[in-house]
This record gives C-alpha cells, sequence and structure tokens, in this order.
C-alpha cells in the first residue's frame, strides 16, 4: 500500500511504526522523474523502476531491504552505437525514528521514501565504460567504421602523427654512419 501524498517512491508503514517484529511485503513500478546518471549511460526520465521491498519493523526504525528493476540507454564506449539494457540492484537500509540523532534516512509521517536509496543503489551500478557486447572490437582509427560490421576488418595499428616524422629514421642511413663503422671491404676478402 503506497500513499503518494510524499513521494511516488513512499511507502505507508502506519502498520509497523514501533511494532517490532512485524515484517509485509510491497512492489510497485515508478517512472523515474528526472534523468538518473551523467555519462555514456543513464535511465532517462520517464522509464518504469520496479521495486520488490520488504520493510521490517525493529527497535531503531524500518529495516527495508529489496531489488529494484529498470534499464539504461545510451552509447557503447568502444563503438558509439546506441545500447540499451537492464540494470538490477539491491538494496538496504535502516529507516530511524525520528529523535536525537541525525540519520541520513527517516521514517517521516508514518512512510520510507525509498527514492534516493533506489536512485543512488542504480546509478552506482551503470557501467562506467558501457559497450555494446563484451568483445566489442571498436571503431578503426583511420577510417572510423565499425569493425563489428566489416568481420574481415583488421584493425590497422595507428601511429601518433607526433612520432611520424621519426617513423623512417630507422630505416634510412644516417649520413657518415658508414664512415666511422667498421666493416668488411668486399674487394679484400681473406
Amino acid at each position: 500500500m503506497r500513499n503518494p501524498r510524499p513521494g511516488a517512491f513512499s511507502v505507508l508503514v502506519r502498520d509497523l511504526v514501533h511494532h517490532p517484529g512485524e515484517m509485509r511485503e510491497a512492489s510497485f513500478d515508478v517512472p523515474a522523474d528526472t534523468r538518473w546518471g551523467e555519462g555514456l549511460v543513464s535511465v532517462p526520465a520517464g522509464e518504469d523502476v520496479a521495486v520488490d521491498v520488504r520493510l521490517e519493523s525493529v527497535h531503531e526504525g524500518i529495516l527495508a531491504s529489496g531489488t529494484a528493476r529498470t534499464r539504461y540507454t545510451g552509447e557503447c564506449g568502444r563503438c558509439l552505437i546506441a545500447i540499451d539494457a537492464p540494470v538490477e540492484v539491491e538494496f538496504q537500509e535502516l529507516f530511524a525514528y525520528p529523535g536525537r540523532e541525525a540519520n541520513d534516512f527517516e521514517v517521516q509521517d508514518d512512510h520510507v521514501d525509498l527514492e534516493t536509496l533506489v536512485r543512488d543503489a542504480i546509478v552506482l551500478a551503470l557501467p562506467f565504460q558501457p559497450v555494446c557486447r563484451p568483445d566489442c572490437p571498436g571503431l578503426d582509427p583511420i577510417t572510423g567504421a565499425r569493425l563489428a560490421d566489416e568481420p574481415d576488418a583488421t584493425p590497422r595499428p595507428s601511429v601518433d602523427p607526433r612520432w611520424s616524422a621519426l617513423a623512417g629514421w630507422a630505416s634510412e642511413p644516417v649520413e657518415g654512419e658508414n664512415d666511422s663503422a667498421p666493416h668488411a671491404d668486399p674487394d679484400n676478402e681473406g
């Protein structure tokens, strides 16, 4: 049972407050109100977040344990194509009863608001360097073509343009190098 007044991720816990040993479960789907995450992938605003939570009354407050599932979208970090993948996280947090001590999460007006808890868990689970598949070969450094689309293509080694002037150095003889180095005279063998 959910009371939408405090927030979409809020769960009414009036029946559990100050009743240690009581427990119940709740499941609900809520759309993300804003984009969650930054970088190459994120959970877009409006994407449904499915939450399954077990609420247990303990002496200090309400212990919320559960899972949250949603989908993220963005770009592959290697070949830059669009990706869309599921993400599932587990969470557990004690929502303390208001008192003299400051707590990050508290029971407010007989509700626990899971939004910050769920959002933080999901954002931390998003991949930092997302890929479309684990063996994504990326892009050709010369042409920019996606190597996965060209199965016969092999990545060419790229030469840093700052070193390109030195590329032929080893293959060209240096002036005076042959004069000072001992060498065999082809006319005088023996």
